[in-house]
């Protein structure tokens, strides 16, 4: 029997897991949380940073493993790279996946192969803000260069606002780089979801309409709903311009996590392409709305295993992921779920329990749980999504 050596064991992370073990894997999940629930569906559990590459090399080479996956995270998605190339198991290039968790390398790539860029650059305190505040029309982001889950982003539409953007930047930063970004209204929606790779090429191209709570943090990412409110023309130029970075990254098999808009003017900008599947759930809605099992795929990727037979995306029911949240801090009492909304629930799991502390919704870790829902048609879905405070509330003690 193969074994599988998974980084992470997260909620969203259960998908890779349980699917490995549907598939006949051994299982080993590793990573410095004992708690986290994919624990319980593998076969083994070990505690080591997921960032530690060094120790969790020297454990996979113990255990001999046959494949090793970062499903749904960035973070680890480099360790996993870098084990997979001392061991010589299936993986794209450590060097491409490094750069693509990275804003500071990421967005440099793309400007040296002619993609389009908004201006940006590396801040060290608030005069280098204002200096490019100063060059500058309208309002900008700042990011930490290697934060996942929008974690620690902010817009500024007042120089007041930016020594506590710098603050927030700093805590998820680390011992790393903040960036300073123009920022870009977008046509529409902005894009998401998921793309898979085999032998280099783009074979699944699983698009979503991203979805926010401007209640909360407009950048931190509530859903995603498929089918995707965009035409043929438009996802066809998306997926050559995307094929290229993938070409020019040497990207050969697995899954990619696509984060992208159409900007007024009518060019794609290519926010992030996370080298792995996407987080939110929006793997579980693609297969949802698809029967495209992009888990499974991984899971067989990453050990080794041909995938002869793979379909193109074609949404054929309107599904959406959804995170559960909250407005403002407190302890946690009971969602409270209007008939309608229930009506459209497939799944759905809460991360909280009654008493515990929750959180305003600033970034993608103070979810408080995750569903996925089904709606009749895509303007009811579209709807309803944009409106989502209209049919459920969280009531906090």
């Amino acid at each position: 029997m193969k074994k599988l050596m998974s980084l992470g064991g997260n909620y969203y992370q259960m998908t890779a897991v349980k699917a490995a073990k549907r598939l006949g894997y051994h299982v080993i999940d590793v990573d410095f949380l004992p708690d986290n629930p994919a624990h319980a569906y593998a076969d083994e559990y070990y505690n080591i940073s997921t960032l530690d590459k060094e120790n969790v090399l020297k454990l996979a080479k113990k255990l001999k493993i046959d494949g090793i996956i970062s499903y749904a995270s960035d973070v680890s998605a480099p360790t996993a790279a870098y084990v997979a190339e001392k061991l010589e198991l299936p993986t794209n290039p450590y060097e491409s996946v490094y750069l693509m968790t990275r804003k500071d390398l990421f967005h440099p790539f793309l400007k040296k192969h002619n993609f389009y860029v908004p201006n940006n650059t590396k801040i060290c305190d608030e005069n280098d803000v204002l200096d490019f505040w100063e060059k500058h029309e309208g309002d900008i982001l700042i990011k930490p260069v290697s934060s996942s889950g929008s974690k620690g982003i902010t817009r500024l539409s007042e120089k007041s606002q930016i020594k506590r953007s710098i603050q927030e930047a700093k805590k998820y930063a680390g011992k790393d780089d903040i960036i300073v970004e123009e920022f870009i209204e977008r046509d529409s929606y902005q894009i998401a979801g998921d793309a898979f790779i085999l032998n280099g090429k783009i074979e699944v191209f699983g698009l979503a309409n991203e979805h926010f709570d401007a209640e909360c943090n407009p950048l931190v990412p509530i859903g995603e709903s498929f089918p995707v409110f965009l035409t043929s023309e438009k996802i066809e130029r998306a997926k050559n311009e995307i094929q290229r970075a993938v070409s020019l990254l040497k990207l050969q098999n697995g899954a990619i996590n696509l984060d992208f808009m159409f900007t007024k003017t009518g060019k794609i900008f290519i926010i992030e392409l996370g080298p792995r599947n996407g987080g939110n759930l929006i793997s579980d809605a693609i297969k949802y709305a698809s029967e495209i099992d992009l888990a499974e795929y991984t899971v067989k990727v990453a050990l080794g295993e041909n995938i002869t037979k793979i379909k193109d995306f074609s949404s054929k029911r309107n599904i959406s992921s959804y995170i559960w949240h909250s407005k403002e801090n407190g302890r946690y009492d009971s969602i409270m779920i209007s008939d309608e909304l229930k009506k459209k629930i497939i799944k759905s799991d809460m991360f909280v329990q009654k008493g515990e502390p929750v959180y305003y919704y600033g970034n993608s870790g103070f979810g408080l749980g995750a569903a996925i829902l089904e709606f009749k048609d895509q303007n009811e879905m579209l709807y309803m999504m944009g409106h989502m405070n209209e049919y459920y509330k969280i009531k906090l003690l």
